[in-house]
């Protein structure tokens, strides 16, 4: 998943063990079950404690059917659910999980006498549950059944349901733990059965769930949609959707692996039905590119990608992917980095067909490999797919990305043990996708692809439909490999944190490299050592040597500079003499986008940790922004806005920056010509279409162009108009955000109109974004009045805003609070309103990732107040770890602040 919660681990069934402190059976209501017969079942015996840890194998669930009834319209579905399964002991007790279910019965058949059960929720943030029995189930065959009610969601959590224009629609998100909020189940990843789902729908509704569906029957007044029973899979890959979707529908053609051809289907709410033959025409090479990597045919016996407008990224559903609308819904025109994205996420979630679906992870410890697999194979896959979108480099951005995080004291690694249920969600986070793909990378790149691909294929074969873990996975590395350093080279990178520094210093014609752990400035990590890949290039010679101890010797002949990083594969940054590193910035316009991308990470982590100046930073802006590159050119701007978002720059050296800023683009937009209109750039090549967008981008969002501006909002104000072709959707983020900062609060009033009326997957968030971001006290005042508030949810209900859904109240509450000149205001609201938007509604991404949109203030005194105030009120939470991140960034900005502002502004205000 491109991405929901447990406390205690993943307890359940167990007949006897000890109650953890925290399990806390008397808070909650017990649901006493009468039984059919008339005369009274004797009171059950008093509960055991309950078991810490995985549930066990007391029970272990051979099979599922579920009978859902699903009306989107209602709040309200019903349930009934049978589990087989095999009891190891004799129990009266057995312990599982169903949150927020209301159960009405409960019974288990063994030896052909059927018994009621008494069902006690026992933590409802876990949603552990005992069912409890007036005399002891025997060891042996059991089913158990359940008939119950829930409630939908209205984020993107369990199951959930959202209006899109006048019809409501229902899709699941149950990863990781929140299958038990739809119906009762032994919820971990280690239980992998056979799935037989019937769903029942009002009328004319269409229905998916993982396997085919068979038949549909009509029973009082519903249609009942049978499908075929699901190959074997853990309760978090179930999938249940229903709606009266807009569906296109093909065939995957054969392919050497697979005989036949495969069902496929796009499923989308209704307003994007004209949108989706793009991804219906595109997922086909997709398909056909993992099958040929894996040598395997698809898994699944049909592919569903459906779409929903409030999914926060993608999800892997077995046979049954869902997708936001915006990485789905696109025609040909779409704009480059819209493109991109579906190739990522689509490759990503199918290659998870294979990894992660069919071998799945025996336990919540081994998710990262799952998606820093995953991560990886999105890219390649997708860079594949469409070469000219040069998809393959944002990988590296990506990993680049993650060792800002990784680099803080306050981390984990990548493979750590899960123990508690905040951890869980927590691992979903930029060190399992980021960090975690660039290593595989990394490691992929070390082995040769031949040779990794086939440890691939050999640890997929030996797990298939079963389960498996990371020491499997490293196994059947070592053993194509050949190299017994491959092992514990890999797992110096997932089981340690932190990022290495690979120091050169020149040793007669050659270098000595050493390596340490990376440390901003005012700060020491703890000694650590890697088994580093070191790859590196000197023209168009190439040298790899694994780098297992302290420093190492390194001769490498070729001319030109030396390129530490070759390709950027390497999960490391570099320092170099200084003669070293004006070389290579003198030459960063010619390097490949992936080079370039390692060039500019350790260049602005050489400066943050003392060492490297503005002007060097300045220099490397100027190459940059020439290099043919898209990835590479986007760069160009990155360590200058790193001094200016840390407030290195006084107003004389602000004023300075914009300046520079606008001479090195405007000649180059002047030269590129720009053309607002829909469709002006449609026959010209992506790299040079993307290139534009960012020259326009630099010089609207931080030179501050007026003529720019003024022509972008313009545009905006021509296609809010009604004049869609006075605007292409590349220019939407640029040319709404000018409107808004013309316009003023009068303006995002009528932005907001529009964003309310338009169930367009693009216009909609773009223009809900422009609002958010805008910086203007006044419009983030009116849009915290509107933000998600149970006590006012009846006025917001009458209000301007009554359209907005939760996750577009909680996106706007994002980004006023990350955004400059509204973020003291933002914070005090996210303070007054924690509980609430702690409340795990918004879905895994939201709650876990909550106090990230406080990282971009720079003071002690912050620090210090998220520390004392904010701290105790995440403990035990999934957000506690990235509080802890966020407190540390802020101290560290300050103390960058503090050693290295003056000299910066000096050196920036001599810009010319």
């Amino acid at each position: 998943m491109r991405r929901a919660m447990l406390a205690v681990s993943a307890l359940a069934v167990a007949v006897a063990a000890t109650m953890p402190a925290h399990a806390k059976p008397t808070k909650h209501p017990t649901i006493k079950l009468v039984p059919p017969s008339p005369p009274p079942t004797p009171a059950p015996p008093p509960l055991p404690p309950t078991p810490l840890g995985k549930l066990g194998n007391a029970v272990t669930p051979s099979a599922y059917r579920l009978d859902v009834t699903l009306d989107p319209a209602k709040e309200l579905f019903t349930g009934h659910a049978e589990i087989d399964g095999e009891l190891s002991a004799a129990a009266t007790h057995v312990f599982l999980h169903g949150n927020g279910l209301t159960i009405r019965q409960a019974t288990a058949t063994t030896g052909g006498n059927v018994l009621t059960g008494t069902w006690t929720l026992l933590d409802d943030e876990t949603g552990v549950a005992a069912l409890t029995f007036a005399e002891p189930l025997p060891a042996g065959r059991v089913t158990f059944r359940f008939d119950y009610d829930g409630v939908f969601n209205k984020g993107p959590v369990g199951l959930f349901h959202v209006k899109v224009g006048d019809d409501w629609y229902g899709w699941s998100q149950f990863e990781s733990i929140d299958a038990r909020s739809a119906f009762p189940s032994f919820d971990e990843p280690g239980f992998k059965t056979p799935y037989t789902v019937t769903l029942r729908t009002p009328p004319g509704l269409t229905a998916v769930s993982n396997a085919p569906e068979l038949t549909k029957t009509q029973e009082a007044g519903l249609d009942v949609h049978h499908f075929a029973p699901t190959l074997p899979l853990p309760s978090y890959l179930v999938a249940m959707m229903v709606g009266p979707f807009a569906v296109a529908e093909s065939m995957v053609p054969p392919t050497p692996q697979r005989e036949t051809p495969l069902p496929l289907r796009i499923i989308s709410p209704k307003p994007n039905a004209d949108r989706l033959s793009f991804a219906l025409e595109n997922s086909k090479a997709i398909v056909a590119l993992l099958e040929d990597y894996f040598s395997q045919p698809f898994p699944y016996p049909k592919l569903d990608q459906i779409t929903s407008p409030i999914m926060p990224g993608a999800m892997e559903n077995a046979g049954a992917d869902n997708y936001a609308d915006n990485i789905i819904v696109m025609g040909e025109d779409a704009p480059v980095p819209q493109k991109r994205k579906f190739g990522m996420v689509v490759a990503h979630e199918l290659a998870h067909q294979w990894f992660g679906d069919l071998v799945t992870p025996a336990w919540w410890d081994d998710i990262w490999l799952n998606e820093s697999f995953a991560n990886w194979m999105g890219y390649r896959i997708g860079n594949a797919w469409r070469p000219d979108l040069h998809i393959g480099s944002g990988a590296t951005a990506e990993g680049f990305a993650a060792m800002g995080t990784d680099a803080l004291l306050a981390g984990r690694p990548i493979h750590q043990a899960i123990t508690m249920s905040n951890q869980i969600d927590a691992a979903f986070d930029t060190i399992t996708y980021g960090k975690g793909g660039h290593v595989v990378a990394m490691i992929a790149a070390f082995m040769g692809d031949e040779k990794f691909r086939d440890g691939v294929r050999r640890y997929m074969a030996a797990h298939r439909y079963g389960n498996a873990s990371s020491a499997e996975f490293f196994s059947a590395m070592a053993e194509v490999s050949g190299d017994p350093r491959i092992l514990p080279a890999m797992q110096s990178f997932t089981d340690q944190q932190g990022v290495p520094l690979i120091t050169f210093t020149r040793e007669g014609a050659g270098y000595i490299a050493a390596q340490s752990r990376y440390a901003r400035l005012g700060t020491t990590p703890p000694d650590t050592k890697w088994g580093v890949p070191l790859c590196l290039r000197k023209g168009v010679t190439r040298q790899c040597q694994l780098l297992d101890g302290p420093q190492a010797a390194v001769a490498i002949t070729g001319t030109g500079a030396l390129m530490p990083n070759e390709n950027g594969t390497g999960y490391y940054r570099f320092e170099l003499p200084k003669k070293d590193w004006n070389a290579l910035i003198a030459g960063a316009d010619k390097l490949s986008g992936n080079e370039a991308l390692a060039v500019s990470d350790s260049l602005i982590a050489s400066f943050q940790a003392g060492r490297a100046h503005a002007t060097q930073l300045e220099t490397l802006a100027r190459k940059l922004a020439r290099n043919p590159d898209s990835h590479a050119s986007a760069a160009a701007l990155n360590g200058m806005e790193m001094l200016r978002s840390a407030g290195l720059l006084d107003d004389t050296a602000t004023s300075a920056y914009r300046g520079f800023v606008a001479r090195l683009y405007a000649p180059m937009l002047a030269a590129a010509k720009l053309d607002l209109r829909a469709g002006a750039y449609a026959a010209e090549d992506a790299e040079t279409m993307q290139r534009r967008v960012d020259m326009v981008g630099a010089l609207a969002n931080v030179a501050k162009a007026g003529d720019l501006q003024a022509r972008l909002a313009d545009a905006a104000a021509a296609y809010l108009g009604g004049d869609k072709g006075a605007l292409d959707p590349m220019w939407f983020d640029n040319a709404f955000g000018a409107w808004v900062e013309r316009e003023g609060l009068i303006g995002a009033q009528k932005l907001m109109a529009a964003a309310l009326a338009s169930q367009d997957p693009v216009l909609r968030p773009t223009l809900l974004g422009a609002l958010g971001s805008s910086g203007k006290m006044d419009v983030a005042t009116w849009l915290l009045s509107e933000g998600p508030d149970p006590k006012r949810a009846a006025e917001q209900a009458k209000s301007d805003t009554a359209g907005l859904r939760l996750s577009e109240r909680l996106g706007l509450v994002r980004d006023v609070t990350a955004t400059g000149g509204t973020r003291d205001l933002g914070y005090a609201w996210v303070k007054a309103h924690l509980e609430d938007l702690m409340g795990g509604a918004g879905g895994i991404f939201f709650s876990s990732r909550l106090p990230q949109m406080l990282g971009g203030f720079c003071s002690v005194e912050r620090a210090d107040e998220f520390a004392s105030e904010l701290r105790p009120r995440f403990a035990g939470k999934a957000g506690a770890l990235e509080l802890e991140r966020v407190i540390e960034r802020v101290r560290d900005c300050a103390v960058l602040q503090s050693a290295r502002k003056d000299e910066a502004s000096a050196e920036v205000a001599q810009l010319r």
